[in-house]
C-alpha cells in the first residue's frame, strides 16, 4: 500500500480501538489443551522426520551403550574380582571405558543434530507468527498493546527454543533409559525388579499433582512478561512526554507494580516446580535403600550374588538420575508449554477479511470516489457515520472539517477497508470497494497521516519504502517535490544517514516532509492527507502546499484540516458533525452561508480579516 505505516489511526468519533460487532481479539481466548498444544507444536517438526529418526536411532545407541556398564561391573565382580582374575578385570574394565566413551559420542552427535532440527522448526514458527500479524485487522494492534505482542515473539519463542533445541534429546534419552532399566533389570532378575518398582507410581502420581499447578504459575509468568515489556516500551518510547509531564516516578511505580507481579508469578511457578527435585531425591534414596535391603537378604540366602546386586544398585541409580532430570527439565517445559500456548492464541485469531473470490482490480482509476447511504459503528451500539453520502469527482480536492470525534477520520478508515462498513456502497469509478482487492485498492491510495512513522533505515530507504523499485533518481525528485531535499543534504551522510528508532533525530516537522516524499514517490491515484501539515511551520507549510497542489492535480484528494486556511483552493469542503455532512460546498460558498464553517473559521482568524 502507496501509505505511511500507521503506529495507531486515530479512529473517527472517539472511538479509537473500539471493537467491531463480533470480534474477539481485545482479550485473546486462553488455550486449555496441552495435549493439543503439544500435538500442534510437535507438527512443525513433521517435515523432520529422516533426522528425527537419526537422532533417536542415536539415542538408542548411547542409551543401550550406558546400560552396558552396571552389568559389565556385576560381570566384573562376579566373574573377576571373585576370582582374583586381573586380565579379565582389565579386559572389562576397557569394555566398560570403551562402551562409556561411544555413549558420549552418540549423545554429542544426537545433540547437536537436534539442536540444528530445533532451530529451522522455531525459525518457521516464528515466521508464521510474524507473517501472521501482518494478516490480522486493526481492531486487533488497537486492542492489543505491542509490548505484549513482542513478549509472544520473543520471550515465548525462546521458552518454546530452551526446551526444544537444549532439552528434547534429554528427555528423549531419560525415558528411554527409564525402559532400558527396567527391561534390564527384570532379565536380571524380576523379583527384584518388582520390589523396585514400588516406587515409581508414588513418584508419578505426585509428579502429576503439581503439573497441574505449575503449568498454570508458568503461563501466568508469561502474561506477566508480557505486560511488563509493555511498561517498559511505552515508557522507554515516550520518554520525552514522560519527562515533560514530570510522570517519571508514576513510570517507576508503574513498573513496579507489574515487576511485583512478574515476582509473585514466578516464586508461585517455580515452588511448586522446585518441589519436585527434593522430593524425587528422596524416593530415590529410598529406591536404593529398597535394592539393598532386600538384596542383601537375597545375597545372604543365596538366592542371588553379590554382582547381580552390584548391578541393581547401579540400575536403581540410574532409574532415579533420569526421574531427577526429568524433574529438573519439567520447569522448562511447562514454560515451553505456556509459550506454545500464548503463541498458538496469536495464530488462531482470524486474519483480516479475505477478498472475496470475484474480486478484480481496475487497470486504470479514474478517482470518482462515492459514498452511498454509509452507515457505520466500531462496535454494536454506537453509531459513527449516520447514512452519510458523498462523491468526490476525479482530480477534485475535497476537504473535511468538522469538530474533534466528528468522523472526518473514520471515513478514511473505511476507504483504505481498515474496517468495512455496516450499510451502504463505497465505491470507486462504479466498483464497489468490497469487490476489488484489498492490495489493488491500496495501492492506488496515498495516505500520510497526522502521527508519521519511519523506520531506523536511512533516509534513502524510508522514502524508498513508498516504491521499492524506485531509482535514486525518482526519490531524490520526491523529496524536492516534498520541500525536504535542502535539510537533507545538510545531514551528517544526507540520504545515507540513518535514522534513529522512530526518526529521533529528526524533528517532527522534518519527519512529516519525509512522509509526505514518501507517498509522493508512490504516485497514488488517490491521495488522503489526514493533517499532513500540522507539524510544520508556517512558511515550511506555505511550501509544501504548493508542491501538494502540482500533486494534487488530476488526483482526487481527500484532505482532513484544523487549519482552515490550506484548504480554502478546495473543489468541496464537507463540515462533518455527529457522524452527518451537515453542509457542503466550496470555501467562500460556506462562508457565505454563516453556519458552522463560518463559525469554525472565524474562531480560528478571530480579528483577521476573512
Amino acid at each position: 500500500m502507496s501509505a505511511q505505516a500507521p503506529s495507531g489511526p486515530s479512529l473517527g468519533g472517539g472511538m479509537r480501538g473500539a471493537m467491531r460487532p463480533g470480534a474477539s481479539f481485545g482479550n485473546i481466548a486462553r488455550a486449555r489443551d496441552p495435549r493439543g498444544t503439544l500435538a500442534r507444536l510437535a507438527g512443525y517438526f513433521r517435515s523432520f522426520r529422516a533426522g528425527l529418526a537419526v537422532v533417536v536411532a542415536g539415542i538408542v545407541i548411547y542409551t543401550l551403550l550406558g546400560l552396558a556398564g552396571p552389568f559389565l561391573m556385576g560381570v566384573a565382580i562376579d566373574g573377576f574380582i571373585a576370582r582374583h582374575d586381573a586380565s579379565g578385570l582389565a579386559l572389562i574394565a576397557m569394555k566398560m571405558l570403551a562402551a562409556y566413551l561411544a555413549s558420549n559420542i552418540f549423545q554429542g552427535g544426537s545433540s547437536w543434530l537436534m539442536a540444528g532440527i530445533s532451530q529451522r522448526a522455531l525459525k518457521r514458527l516464528r515466521g508464521e507468527l510474524f507473517q501472521h500479524l501482518q494478516t490480522l485487522p486493526m481492531d486487533f494492534f488497537e486492542r492489543n498493546p505491542s509490548g505484549e505482542l513482542m513478549s509472544r515473539l520473543t520471550n515465548d519463542i525462546d521458552a518454546i527454543n530452551q526446551a526444544v533445541a537444549q532439552n528434547i534429546t534429554s528427555l528423549l534419552a531419560s525415558v528411554l533409559s527409564m525402559v532400558g532399566i527396567l527391561v534390564a533389570m527384570f532379565l536380571l532378575d524380576r523379583w527384584l525388579a518388582l520390589a523396585s518398582l514400588l516406587v515409581v507410581p508414588i513418584m508419578i502420581g505426585f509428579t502429576r499433582w503439581v503439573a497441574v499447578f505449575t503449568r498454570k504459575g508458568f503461563k501466568e509468568l508469561q502474561k506477566h512478561l508480557g505486560q511488563l515489556n509493555g511498561v517498559m516500551e511505552e515508557s522507554i518510547g515516550g520518554q520525552k512526554i514522560v519527562t515533560v509531564f514530570r510522570r517519571n516516578q508514576s513510570v517507576i511505580e508503574a513498573f513496579r507494580a507489574e515487576n511485583e507481579n512478574v515476582y509473585r508469578a514466578g516464586v508461585q511457578a517455580n515452588t511448586y516446580a522446585l518441589l519436585l527435585m527434593p522430593l524425587t531425591s528422596v524416593l530415590g534414596n529410598l529406591f536404593v535403600i529398597v535394592l539393598a535391603g532386600l538384596g542383601g537378604w537375597l545375597a545372604l540366602s543365596g538366592l542371588v550374588t553379590v554382582g547381580l546386586i552390584a548391578s541393581f544398585i547401579n540400575y536403581g541409580q540410574g532409574f532415579v538420575n533420569p526421574l531427577r532430570q526429568l524433574s529438573n527439565l519439567y520447569n522448562t517445559l511447562q514454560a515451553a508449554l505456556a509459550g506454545a500456548e500464548r503463541v498458538f492464541e496469536i495464530l488462531d485469531v482470524p486474519s483480516e477479511a479475505d477478498d472475496a473470490p470475484e474480486a478484480r482490480a481496475l487497470p486504470a482509476v479514474r478517482g470518482d470516489v462515492r459514498f452511498d447511504h454509509v452507515t457505520f459503528g466500531y462496535r454494536a451500539g454506537t453509531t459513527i457515520l449516520d447514512d452519510m453520502t458523498l462523491e468526490a469527482k476525479p482530480g477534485q480536492m475535497v476537504a473535511l472539517v468538522g469538530p474533534t470525534g466528528a468522523g472526518k477520520t473514520t471515513i478514511i478508515n473505511l476507504l483504505t477497508r481498515f474496517y468495512e462498513i455496516d450499510r451502504g456502497t463505497i465505491s470507486i469509478d462504479g466498483a464497489d470497494i468490497r469487490d476489488l482487492k484489498k492490495s489493488d485498492l491500496r495501492r492506488m491510495l496515498g495516505l500520510v497521516l497526522q502521527d508519521t512513522y519511519l523506520f531506523g533505515a536511512t533516509v534513502m530507504e524510508n522514502i524508498r519504502y513508498g516504491r521499492l523499485d524506485a531509482t535514486d533518481a525518482d526519490v531524490f525528485r520526491a523529496a524536492e517535490m516534498a520541500d525536504a531535499d535542502h535539510f537533507i543534504r545538510q545531514l551528517p551522510q544526507g540520504y545515507d544517514t540513518v535514522l534513529s528508532e522512530r526518526a529521533g533525530n529528526l524533528s517532527q516537522g522534518q519527519r512529516q516532509l519525509l512522509a509526505i516524499a514518501r507517498t509522493l514517490l508512490a504516485e497514488p491515484a488517490i491521495l488522503i492527507l489526514d493533517e499532513a501539515t500540522s507539524s510544520v511551520d508556517t512558511r515550511t507549510e506555505a511550501r509544501i502546499q504548493k508542491s501538494l497542489l502540482r500533486l494534487m492535480e488530476g488526483r482526487t484528494s481527500f484532505v482532513i484540516a484544523h487549519r482552515l486556511s490550506t484548504i480554502r483552493d478546495a473543489d468541496q469542503v464537507l463540515v462533518i458533525d455527529g457522524g452527518k455532512i451537515v453542509e457542503r460546498g466550496t470555501h467562500h460558498e460556506l462562508l457565505a452561508r454563516r453556519g458552522v464553517y463560518h463559525q469554525l473559521y472565524t474562531s480560528q482568524f478571530k480579528g483577521q480579516a476573512i
